[in-house]
C-alpha cells in the first residue's frame, strides 16, 4: 500500500487567511481617525459618515477617551423596472489614552456633517515654584 503524504504544513496553509480575521474586521469597521496637538489642547477627529449622535457613547476613563458608536445605513432606490437596497450595520470602538497634561474633565466634542471632533484642553502647567528661606539663628 502506498499512502500519500499531504506537504508539511497543510492545514496551517488552508486556514491561513481565517487567522486573524477577528481583527480584521475590527480594524475595517474602526473608523478612520486623526490626532493633533497644539499648545492648548489636543483635537481627536473621526470619520462617522451616516452615524447620528444619539448612536455615539462618548466616555472619559482613568485617562482613557472612548467612542463607541453603531452605524445603521440603509439606502433603497426604486425605478419603474428595477429595485435597489443596500445595508451597512456595525458596531465600532476606540480608545485614545490620554497624555498626563490632558484635562479629560473638560473634553468637548461636536458631531458635524458625519465628523466627530473632540477637543481635549491641556491643563496649565505651573512653573517651578520657589521660595526663599529665611535661615534662623540657632
Amino acid at each position: 500500500m502506498i499512502e500519500k503524504s499531504q506537504p508539511a504544513g497543510f492545514w496551517p496553509q488552508v486556514y491561513e487567511p481565517l487567522r486573524n480575521l477577528g481583527t480584521r474586521m475590527a480594524e475595517w469597521l474602526a473608523p478612520a481617525s486623526d490626532a493633533s496637538s497644539d499648545s492648548t489642547a489636543y483635537r481627536i477627529t473621526m470619520e462617522l459618515p451616516g452615524v447620528e449622535e444619539k448612536d455615539i457613547d462618548l466616555s472619559v476613563h482613568d485617562g482613557m477617551v472612548t467612542v463607541k458608536g453603531e452605524k445603521t445605513d440603509a439606502r433603497e432606490e426604486k425605478g419603474e423596472t428595477w429595485f435597489f437596497t443596500e445595508r451597512q450595520y456595525g458596531a465600532f470602538s476606540r480608545s485614545f489614552r490620554l497624555p498626563p497634561d490632558a484635562d479629560g474633565d473638560k473634553v468637548a466634542a461636536t458631531l458635524k456633517d458625519g465628523v466627530l471632533h473632540l477637543t481635549i484642553p491641556r491643563r496649565e502647567t505651573e512653573g517651578p515654584k520657589g521660595r526663599k528661606v529665611e535661615i534662623q539663628r540657632g
